[in-house]
């Protein structure tokens, strides 16, 4: 049986309407494919309080949890993961690649010209299909 992994991500949206998009550093699972940052829940843990907590540890800045954006469950060749994908708003601080090897802010348009890890990718076409 396949382990089962729950992560939790943010999509943090700046004043320019572009979101940050983390690219995975060779060192990670699934180098060199994009993502919404953030990380596993620890035990006892809820959403809100991983995704807070992740991008402070990855990042080094506080955000905000909004609302749950999306979950999906992923099944890759090794493991399962169930991805939750939330709003946040960014409180204080400026997104550091502590972690990973790039940080951008991109306009929702644009969020497919990335190579996304495929569980985040039901993410991104909600995004694209957002009104705002």
């Amino acid at each position: 049986m396949k382990k089962q992994i729950k992560v939790a991500a943010a999509i943090i949206e700046n004043a320019d309407n572009e979101i940050l998009c983390a690219l995975r550093s060779p060192d990670m699972a699934m180098p060199n494919h994009w993502e919404f940052p953030g990380g596993k829940l620890e035990a006892n843990e809820d959403c809100m309080k991983a995704v807070e907590r992740e991008i402070q540890e990855e990042l080094g800045c506080i955000i905000q949890f909004q609302h749950i954006f999306n979950e999906n469950t992923y099944e890759y060749e090794e493991f399962i993961v169930e991805l939750i994908t939330a709003k946040c708003t960014l409180i204080s601080g400026i997104p550091t690649a502590n972690e990973h090897s790039k940080l951008i802010w991109l306009k929702r348009e644009n969020l497919k010209s990335l190579i996304w890890a495929p569980a985040d990718l039901a993410a991104v076409e909600q995004l694209i299909n957002e009104k705002i």
